[in-house]
């Protein structure tokens, strides 16, 4: 919107009575269940909403206003699953717009049963339309944007009919505006109650004279006199501290008292909440007013003075009110006020990570159906087949679609407490699941597993494990002992045979075992040939045993239980005292591993006690990853540091994770960030990394706005080639090399000067051998940076992180995550939607911050050499090597650029 032309036609407003008319750049109107377009006699156009939204019916009812009669189009949405959401593009992101929605029933369907459903924006519940109470109803919020898209969505109430909607408007406002004063309540929106053009009153005013098309309603419900600019039409108005950008007709008149003390405006509200106040002010008296401003009668302003020719704003807060009143109290003169706004404050619930999202984007498209999965995952309402708290994901209920396989994104779902997957035609290893160390239910009965696979035993929280009617084969494996908050082990219906684990064999812990071969705590029972019969065993076993009770059994009989106990005592003796040696020589070897360690001088050991004490009990968590919690510390020096600390308490054996911190302390460059040391006690593995204040790519590419800073071609470009200098070390500069594995914007962190280092080799492996030119490993990733290639033959190289950074390079360039269902399908992968514009050297789809700053070459070649990096076959993409040479070019080519326009 070409805001110039409204300031210039405020000031002629007030000098000659005259309206500039700006253009309607930003304006989105749309007739719902219409079929053609039309422009109204205020010259706004209208379109139909097809385009916007896939699902629902359409009618027309007739509608009535005033003296004239019109039909009216509705879309209506008959009771079914899933979300009933419009997308609505927004033309600025990081703006503020109003959105602003009628609903019309008026007995379309001829059942005069007006329904009341709840309507979302972005993450929030915004309101409940009750269309028995108003016909119309209309609604109007002011939103802050942080995205091309946002949804508007209407939700059933159950019993209350279909939801219905007329119209729906989008209306870029001014970038700062509505915001003054609101510091200190985070996430909000505001909800429209009242916006008053005081002394006003011959109806509504709108577009154009407001030409962000707000609609001021006439103060037609109070009786003190009011007045206009007749009274000095010369006076020359500086509007520059006006964020709101009122239009200039509404402070051209005021409502001013006359011959009383007090002039109050009383309000109804309808709910009990915060709400936010915005009074204007225009000298347009000859005279210098001063009163004191009063809001349910506490004094919030005193001895307010407006002057001559001055304009100004005033901003309240009134937090768990339900009424509204603001008085305006006589000092001097004649007390005014021009025009009021009164919004609900509304909270605005936090989004699920990009992570989450992402990961369960690749799950839907696994399934090979669409379920309904769109938007957030948990807000305004949770999707079906998910559960939450808050906006983190901890259920996922998907029985009986075929899945065949664990996708491996499932794994990035960190903070899952139920997984079912019963039902789902599972066969082989069960895999992916080993990063779910909160999962306390998990059920894979009713498929075709045959093996137990290593990674159950890193769920160390599983209180449920469910695999009955699966085809496990061989012996129930000893690390189930090992899963303490076990309490319901279901194994029937297997292949099982042989002796169950002694650890199992607990009062807290019920096992269920019939129909598999044989199943027993003793050694005896599964030996005897008549055992592997076909005759089932107990439906169910528990555990402890019932203790005997009975005492007129025989001599002989008593004697040969005793001998049975008697044997059974010395061998669990014998197998207690091996497990005990056994621990003392991994004690003793990781002792010794410690204290070489300490010899190497390249990591300093921290104990447990220094650990706590530098992260402040684990107090301020700065992100999760597949590695753990990581958490911000300060150590004895002041010196701070991320710390951390692996989730499961299993964790790593031993050897592994002194090896992966001889691997950590022998890295070192500019570009990786650098490890300060280790802890290694008391079933505690914690990694201490140096700390880099600038947080990661992906908050200053995706965070929140307040967290965002502008970042240039230049410096994207900057940072890409920090990135690519780190991985070429860990390629090609460190023996062994390491593969990082999982390389994406929020494992690239910036330090306070914005240059990069690579972060997170939790995931990484090595390659021993010089000539091998592969790992074969079980995919771990994060989902829409996961080589293809990778992922169907489960064979790693360094083109596995090539395939990765040409996804972040992707993301520099175009601003946007790998995975969304922004947009149109075919857009929902960064990859496939950017190749082809990037090929034919399209550069409308780069990131629109960046428009007119970029040199085209340099934009050219970091384009050629992130599609490059993202073919499909990995032998055709370049090496890391020859994507930092490409980069560093197409730097010094954008920094040769700037240099000549400033010149």
């Amino acid at each position: 919107m070409d805001l110039h032309c409204f300031w210039v036609g405020i000031c002629l407003f007030f000098g000659f009575s005259l309206v500039a008319l700006c253009d309607k750049d930003g304006f989105l109107s749309l007739t719902c269940g219409g079929t053609a377009d039309y422009t109204d006699s205020s010259s706004i156009s209208w379109i139909p909403d097809s385009a916007y939204i896939t699902t629902g019916n359409t009618t027309s009812v007739d509608y009535i206003e005033g003296t004239s009669s019109s039909s009216v189009p509705v879309r209506y949405f008959p009771i079914s699953q899933g979300r009933k959401c419009y997308k609505l593009p927004v033309t600025n992101v990081s703006s503020l717009v109003l959105v602003r929605a009628q609903f019309v029933y008026k007995n379309y369907d001829g059942h005069r049963r007006p329904p009341s459903f709840s309507v979302s924006l972005g993450t929030a519940i915004v309101s409940t339309i009750d269309l028995l109470k108003n016909d119309p109803w209309t609604e109007e919020l002011v939103w802050p944007v942080d995205k091309d898209m946002v949804s508007f969505c209407l939700h059933e109430i159950a019993g209350r009919g279909a939801p219905v909607i007329s119209t729906l408007e989008v209306r870029p406002l001014p970038q700062e505006a509505y915001t003054s004063g609101m510091e200190d309540f985070p996430n909000k929106s505001l909800r429209k109650n009242y916006r008053i053009n005081c002394g006003y009153t011959n109806g509504t005013l709108r577009y154009p004279l407001d030409p962000y098309d707000r609609i001021w309603d006439a103060d037609q419900s109070f009786s003190p006199f009011h007045t206009s600019t007749e009274f000095k039409t010369q006076l020359s108005f500086n509007f520059s501290a006006l964020k709101e950008a009122p239009p200039a007709a509404i402070l051209q008149t005021a409502r001013v008292l006359a011959r009383r003390d007090m002039l109050t405006y009383t309000f109804p509200l309808d709910t009990l909440a915060d709400y936010y106040i915005v009074l204007y002010f225009a000298g347009i008296l000859p005279v210098f007013p001063s009163f004191d401003i009063l809001i349910n009668g506490a004094v919030v302003q005193s001895n307010y003075t407006i002057r001559t020719s001055e304009v100004r704003t005033l901003y309240f807060k009134q937090r768990g009110i339900m009424s509204l009143n603001v008085t305006l109290k006589t000092i001097s003169f004649y007390p005014q006020v021009n025009a009021i706004e009164v919004y609900e404050i509304l909270d605005v619930p936090e989004e699920a990570s990009s992570t989450t999202v992402s990961a369960l984007q690749v799950i839907q498209q696994s399934t090979g159906l669409d379920l309904g999965w769109q938007d957030d995952p948990c807000s305004p309402k949770s999707w079906d087949q998910i559960g939450c708290e808050g906006n983190i994901v901890t259920s996922l209920e998907l029985p009986g679609i075929s899945l065949r396989s664990i996708s491996a994104a499932i794994g990035d779902l960190l903070d899952l407490k139920t997984l079912d997957l019963h039902n789902t035609s599972l066969a082989g290893e069960i895999q992916n699941l080993g990063s779910l160390t909160r999962l306390e239910k998990l059920n894979l009965s009713f498929n075709r597993l045959t093996s137990f696979g290593t990674e159950l035993e890193n769920l160390v929280s599983l209180q449920i494990l469910d695999l009955q009617n699966n085809t496990l084969q061989g012996i129930v494996p000893d690390s189930l002992g090992e899963l303490e908050e076990l309490h319901l082990l279901n194994l029937e219906n297997n292949k099982l045979q042989g002796t169950l684990p002694l650890s199992l064999n607990r009062e807290s812990l019920e096992i269920r075992t019939s129909g598999n071969l044989c199943l027993s705590f003793s050694t005896m029972s599964c030996n005897d040939p008549s055992s592997n019969s076909s005759i089932e065993a107990p439906q169910v076993t528990l555990f402890p045993r019932k203790k005997h009770t009975e005492h007129s059994r025989v001599a002989i009989i008593l004697g040969a239980i005793g001998g049975a106990l008697l044997a059974l005592a010395i061998f669990v003796f014998l197998l207690v005292l091996l497990h005990v040696k056994k621990r003392r020589t991994e004690m003793t070897c990781a002792a010794r591993a410690v204290e070489d360690m300490r010899n190497w001088n390249a990591a300093r050991v921290f104990t447990y006690k220094e650990i706590k004490a530098a992260t402040n009990k684990f107090k301020e968590v700065l992100g999760r990853g597949s590695f753990g919690c990581v958490y911000l510390g300060k150590l004895s020096d002041g010196k701070m540091v991320a710390v951390k600390v692996r989730f499961d308490k299993s964790q790593l054996g031993a050897d592994s994770f002194i090896n992966e911190v001889r691997l950590l302390s022998g890295i070192s460059h500019q570009n990786l960030v650098g490890l300060e040391g280790f802890c290694h006690e008391a079933k505690q593995q914690i990694l201490v990394y140096e700390y880099l204040p600038g947080g990661s790519l992906a908050n200053h590419l995706y965070g929140p706005k307040s967290k965002k800073v502008s970042m240039s071609w230049v410096r994207r470009l900057k940072i890409a080639v920090d990135a690519a200098k780190g991985l070429d070390y860990l390629h090609n500069g460190n023996e062994p090399r390491v593969i990082h594995r999982d390389v994406k914007c929020s494992n690239i962190l910036l330090d306070k000067e914005m240059n990069a280092k690579v972060c997170d080799f939790g995931l990484s492996k090595q390659v021993m051998q010089a000539e091998a030119t592969h790992v074969t490993t079980i995919v771990k990733g994060t989902a829409g940076y996961i080589d293809p290639e990778y992922y169907s033959t489960q064979q790693l190289t360094e083109k596995s992180d090539v395939y990765s950074f040409g996804v972040v390079l992707l993301e520099l360039i175009c601003g946007r995550e790998p995975l969304s269902h922004s947009g149109t399908p075919d857009s929902f992968n960064l990859v496939l939607w950017a190749k082809p514009y990037l090929q034919a050297g399209a550069y409308e789809i780069v990131d629109e911050s960046l428009q007119g700053t970029f040199d085209v070459e340099s934009m050219r070649k970091a384009a050629l050499v992130a599609i490059k990096s993202v073919e499909r076959d990995a032998s055709q993409r370049p090496t890391i090597a020859e994507v930092l040479a490409e980069l560093k070019e197409a730097f010094s080519i954008q920094l040769s650029y700037l240099a000549s326009r400033d010149m």
